[in-house]
């Protein structure tokens, strides 16, 4: 380790300027550019081209790099053959349903959870957290239990979209993400809100959630890619064709699909979450890494 003007790194700026230190440097980092680069970006090219080949040329061993006679038409096909639209339309509303309960009822207990303090809010978050050690397949048998007959209540939630909101409300980590932040705004501007009168609603309303957009950003991100990616849950909770999710969908009509078309399809689904990623990134990463305030 070095130490230059108080920053300590693992190479020094002094090591950096010399001829050899500043080759094996750049070096370096353009390896590890290049290797992660092809690591991440290696399956989407190999499934956007994939998708403009012939059924041939995409059975064919060794793979080729490059479609030899491109065919746009598969992502028509698939668009119209697989009913995209439909498939579509279903896991945008199941997203958006979790994304409106998952705001509300995940923000309004990181809320009490951080400012109103309830009795045994620690052990709360603590057993809270504690269900993250547990895999997500152990609870597919219990949950699937209760959706079939809702205890008190003895309805069946099959089809029914609450069949996918419902499990996904008590989001731990969401909760956890939530509280980190709000535990961060500084308790002077609770207190002021107080004296003017204000309630713990009113002052979630006019003071926490406008300051907190940058962290609601980063759970929405997470509730809509949590629904949009799922595929076990749904295909168990919506067997009927009109209520399937777009993985559910493709998933179905790939035995009797060409896989080039299958491969089509696919890229048509993954399309809606690169724009939203690439539309809200910033948000995302100021979301992440905004710990304090700065006052």
């Amino acid at each position: 380790m070095a130490q230059d003007s108080g920053t300590r790194t693992l190479i020094s700026h002094a090591q950096l300027r010399r001829g050899r230190g500043r080759i094996l440097y750049w070096t370096l980092l353009a390896v590890v550019v290049v290797v992660f680069t092809l690591v991440f970006l290696g399956p989407l090219y190999w499934m956007v081209t994939g998708a403009l080949k012939s059924g041939q040329e995409i059975a064919q061993t060794p793979p080729s790099l490059f479609p030899m006679d491109p065919q746009p038409q598969n992502y028509v096909d698939a668009w119209h053959n697989l009913d995209l639209a439909k498939l579509l339309f279903n896991t945008f509303y199941y997203a958006a349903g979790a994304l409106v309960f998952q705001l509300v009822l995940d923000t309004a207990a990181a809320y009490s959870l951080s400012k109103l303090r309830p009795i045994f809010g620690n052990a709360i978050l603590g057993l809270m957290l504690a269900t993250l050690m547990i895999p997500a397949m152990v609870l597919i048998v219990p949950q699937y239990v209760t959706v079939i007959d809702l205890p008190i209540l003895h309805i069946n939630l099959l089809d029914s979209p609450f069949a996918i909101w419902l499990p996904l409300v008590a989001n731990a980590f969401n909760i956890f993400l939530l509280k980190r932040f709000f535990d961060s705004i500084p308790e002077d501007l609770m207190a002021a809100a107080v004296m003017d009168g204000a309630t713990p609603l009113r002052t979630l309303w006019s003071i926490i959630l406008p300051m907190s957009r940058p962290i609601l950003g980063v759970v929405s991100i997470f509730a809509v890619t949590a629904v949009w990616k799922d595929f076990l849950w749904p295909k168990l909770v919506m067997p009927s064709p009109e209520t399937r999710t777009v993985s559910v969908g493709i998933y179905a009509f790939a035995g009797g699909t060409p896989m080039n078309v299958v491969i089509a399809a696919s890229v048509i689904a993954a399309i809606p979450t690169v724009i939203i990623f690439l539309l809200f990134q910033r948000n995302i990463m100021s979301g992440l890494t905004t710990g304090s305030l700065k006052g």
